[in-house]
């Protein structure tokens, strides 16, 4: 059991910090050339809306793929595809209403998943294509969704 001091500061440095996001760059490095090599045009890098980040956004014949890329050195304790969950989607989601928006584009799109797994090369990288649409997650908003109560 952690303490009240573990938990409000953890012992996690700068150089565990700087480490965990080389290794997610690394991640997303090689989710770009795999996306590239079967044929994706890439659009945009680590592409900012506020607070919210897509990692990968391109083009797929035509189709806007917004992709977000899980590093992991194992799945011992979750997977890598299980990190992206319905409030990760709805990050995605927003982030992504965001670009079509500033771009002023209607075209087909999507949501993909790379997952990346080991400690070094040669990684275990699976792509998922069309993980969940929009209107999967304005489903589960409705259903979740509980008016305020006084």
């Amino acid at each position: 059991m952690r303490t009240d001091d573990e938990r409000l500061f953890p012992t996690q440095t700068l150089t565990d910090v700087a480490e965990h996001n080389a290794f997610g760059r690394l991640g997303e490095d090689e989710a770009a050339l795999y996306l590239t090599s079967i044929g994706y045009t890439l659009l945009e890098r680590n592409w900012r809306y506020g607070h919210e980040e897509i990692d990968l956004i391109a083009d797929d014949f035509g189709e806007v793929v917004f992709v977000e890329v899980k590093t992991r050195r194992s799945e011992r304790l979750a997977t890598a595809l299980g990190d992206v969950d319905r409030f990760k989607q709805m990050h995605l989601m927003s982030a992504a209403y965001a670009y079509l928006s500033r771009y002023n584009v209607r075209p087909a799109f999507r949501f993909d998943v790379v997952t990346i797994v080991g400690e070094q090369p040669p990684y275990h990288l699976k792509h998922y294509v069309n993980v969940f649409t929009p209107w999967g997650i304005q489903a589960w908003r409705r259903e979740h969704h509980r008016p305020n109560r006084k």
